[in-house]
């Protein structure tokens, strides 16, 4: 019983873990576009043919943004790519006495991270476009 109970307890997690992921996708620029209109019709109360002509200049930014934050995308992902070609030849150089120094010297460079770039602390993290918003608070 106790083994039924637990299973349906772990299955219930994943699920939710599931439905979280689902959550975080990105709407469409199509979705945000209507999205946005909707709300300023609502707020502004726009005619129809004000609402029209929102949407379609909502549309055109939101289309905009997405191309601009993929090719964002895409170039860190081939910054990432290249320091990871450096990194591997610079260890192909190394002693692996020299890798461990060379690795703990980086880790010492980045208080508060663990490998790979996790963040120990969350309470240390302060994004930069949340400080630049509140005025650097």
């Amino acid at each position: 019983m106790k083994q039924w109970m637990i299973g349906a307890v772990v299955l219930t997690m994943m699920s939710l873990g599931v439905a979280a992921q689902d959550q975080r996708k990105m709407p469409s620029p199509e979705e945000r576009a209507q999205r946005m209109t909707e709300r300023m019709a609502s707020e502004l109360k726009l005619t129809e043919e004000q609402k029209q002509k929102v949407l379609a200049i909502n549309l055109e930014h939101a289309k905009k943004r997405t191309a601009e934050m993929e090719k964002q995308r895409a170039e860190m992902e081939s910054r990432k790519a290249e320091m990871k070609a450096q990194e591997e030849k610079i260890n192909e150089v190394l002693t692996e006495e020299q890798r461990k120094q060379w690795e703990e010297i980086k880790m010492d460079r980045r208080p508060g991270r663990r490998p790979g770039g996790m963040i120990e602390d969350r309470r240390d993290f302060q994004p930069r476009h949340r400080q630049h918003r509140d005025g650097g608070r």
